[in-house]
């Protein structure tokens, strides 16, 4: 690694933590953009907002296809418990899936394509995006214009499963289409004593829960990933009242938007089954989030070569794929090729809490490993030299 780079990373990780201390929210990350914002100023970049509290960046030739680099801003609703000097100080929000590292990298990516802007040989766009938490900030920045004369786009995810010095990036399913399920059932509540004079919705539910938990193994081929699970089952005051109505909630993710899709469908089936023994009544309502994040064959294969330059040729992790998580990247792909990496953050002793986690930090490492690989997709080598 070069002094110049060095210099690059270690400002770049004093910024992440600074941004670590100061979270916010799907669609509220108004300083947080007002922070990157000021760093490409002192950068000399200019920049655009997008989606409110986006920003893109373009630079390098005017002429040539022109590459995407992706990264997210928002927090979560959680307060943070990992001991760390730079912890959140806003209880009720945090960093805890690594937002700020993928901005702190992008911010030191775009440093060093700056500062070597006359050796790139494509054209580049830098997007910083609001609302990935669940918000489809990804859809809102696509459709003004983030994509408008972009080729292909790239963007990675930390990931403490995978061990540090790894990645996954598949020619194909990477993470799962997602959304969630509300079922409403409604019974005729009365004293537990006269089971007969009521229509009993949590009995009806309690098996509405058993059949969800057989719709992936009954629905599915072997080969196909999907969950579908129930997560809430709200209903009932005290020990001697059939309640008149409960309401579950659960999820469904699956490899491919269709396969959710149907899934769905099976859910909504087990739904009505449960309910017409005892002549409940039932209420479905299906609310899908982002589609599957599906790596083109094409980006991912140049993703691939440049992990293979970056981290070497054991690069690949060898764990199970596509995970079950989803990320609006989807929405991207869904437009114009594109790959996702996962970087491992794993420690070795096996103890690195996971995205979500209120002990979570980001691996401050990756940020030097994001800039060689984005300048290795830039066609910049990272040593500032072609």
């Amino acid at each position: 690694m070069t002094s110049a780079l060095d210099s690059i990373v270690a400002h770049a990780t004093a910024l992440r933590r600074e941004l670590h201390q100061q979270p916010e929210l799907t669609w509220e990350e108004h300083a947080t953009a007002a922070r990157v914002r000021a760093e490409l100023d002192r950068l000399g970049l200019p920049w655009r907002a997008c989606a409110g509290t986006g920003t893109i960046v373009d630079l390098g030739p005017a002429a040539g296809a022109r590459t995407a680099f992706r990264a997210d801003l928002d927090a979560l609703p959680l307060t943070e418990c990992s001991g760390v000097a730079w912890s959140s100080r806003r209880p009720g929000a945090m960093h805890a899936c690594g937002h700020d590292g993928h901005t702190a990298s992008l911010l030191a990516a775009a440093a060093w394509f700056k500062a070597h802007e006359a050796g790139l040989p494509r054209p580049l766009r830098l997007l910083w995006q609001p609302a990935e938490e669940g918000g489809h900030g990804a859809k809102r920045m696509c459709d003004e214009g983030a994509l408008d004369g972009v080729a292909e786009i790239y963007g990675y995810h930390n990931w403490p499963p995978i061990p540090l010095g790894r990645a996954a990036c598949p020619a194909g399913p990477l993470m799962a289409a997602n959304g969630e399920w509300t079922a409403v059932i409604r019974g005729r509540g009365g004293h537990v004593a006269e089971p007969h004079r009521c229509i009993d919705p949590v009995l009806a539910g309690a098996h509405f829960v058993t059949s969800v938990q057989q719709v992936v193994t009954k629905a599915c081929a072997p080969q196909e990933a999907a969950v579908a699970g129930v997560t809430c089952f709200h209903g009932g005051t005290a020990d001697n009242i059939i309640p008149d109505q409960v309401e579950l909630v659960g999820t469904v993710r699956a490899a491919t938007t269709a396969l959710r899709e149907r899934l769905v469908g099976r859910v909504e089936a087990c739904l009505q089954a449960a309910c017409a023994p005892s002549g409940a009544g039932a209420e479905f309502r299906w609310e899908p989030c982002y589609p599957a994040t599906v790596n083109h064959p094409a980006p991912a294969g140049r993703a691939q070569a440049a992990l293979a330059r970056v981290l070497g040729g054991e690069w690949a992790w060898d764990g199970p794929l596509p995970l079950m998580a989803a990320e609006d990247f989807s929405y991207y792909q869904e437009r114009i090729p594109g790959a996702y990496l996962l970087l491992g953050s794993g420690r070795p002793s096996g103890d690195t809490p996971g995205c979500h986690s209120p002990r979570f930090d980001f691996e401050d490492r990756l940020i030097a490993t994001a800039v060689r690989l984005w300048s290795d997709l830039a066609g910049l080598p990272a040593d500032g030299h072609g």
